[in-house]
């Protein structure tokens, strides 16, 4: 493919996910035991779930939704997951999006190291920032940032990390992308990458905003995988551009 301007990164799905020591008290209490790599796994088959579905999910009930797939995809029959799911929502209330995914340090550190112009563009509620920074994934520090970070920062450096509840646009409308774009000084084209895990938001986003998306599947759970590039880890990334 032609050589990348810049990568655009989502947060949740590709760099965190919900945190487990919130998810799984009441999981474990029902006598439910996912591993981190299970948790994982259902995060993304609610995402697809919510892909495949006809109507966009509502704002007011996303969260519910993906719970209820989400715990479904741990194993949870069917007739215990509206009541589960209700516990859970209340353990993770305002704890949402905590834990660091397996590989996404490794991943973003070989992303990184390619060289290019990033940023993490992300649908959240105004703590993305602060949380990446909190958990040492990434920080935000300007284009022109000296290499050196200050100590009390850890994590890669980005240009910006766009929150929609920040900014006040949310994929998949494309201006959440020229906000990002235009902090990094790119124009928005082809050559820039969008890396995402929602077919809805993500892949039909970037594709609105003129930019090449790159679906994070790792399980294959993309309902409509024709038209767009996909990746398993986002380590893969590099090699993808080299093809």
């Amino acid at each position: 493919m032609a050589a990348a301007s810049a990568i655009l990164l989502d947060a949740g799905g590709v760099l965190v996910f919900p945190e487990p020591d919130r998810v799984l008290p009441p999981m474990r209490a029902a006598g439910f035991t996912p591993d981190l790599a299970t948790l994982e796994r259902a995060h993304y088959r609610a995402m697809a779930v919510q892909d495949a579905a006809a109507a966009e999910p509502a704002a007011a009930t996303w969260w519910r939704d993906y719970l209820l797939t989400y715990i479904a995809a741990c194993g949870v029959p069917e007739a215990r997951c509206e009541a589960l799911a209700a516990q859970v929502h209340q353990g993770v209330r305002g704890h949402s999006w905590a834990h660091v995914g397996a590989g996404a340090i490794v991943g973003l550190r070989a992303v990184a190291a390619l060289g290019l112009p990033m940023a993490v563009v992300s649908n959240s509620d105004g703590t993305v920032e602060g949380d990446l920074r909190r958990l040492g994934v990434c920080y935000a520090a300007g284009p022109r940032a000296p290499d050196r970070p200050p100590a009390e920062l850890t994590g890669v450096k980005v240009g910006i990390v766009i929150d929609s509840a920040v900014v006040g646009v949310a994929k998949p409308d494309p201006a959440i992308f020229s906000i990002a774009l235009d902090a990094l000084g790119v124009p928005p084209s082809h050559a820039v990458l969008h890396v995402g895990d929602s077919l809805r938001y993500d892949v039909a986003g970037a594709l609105a905003a003129g930019l090449q998306p790159v679906h994070m599947d790792p399980y294959g759970f993309c309902p409509a995988p024709d038209g767009h590039l996909h990746v398993r880890r986002l380590a893969d990334l590099p090699s993808l551009l080299a093809a």
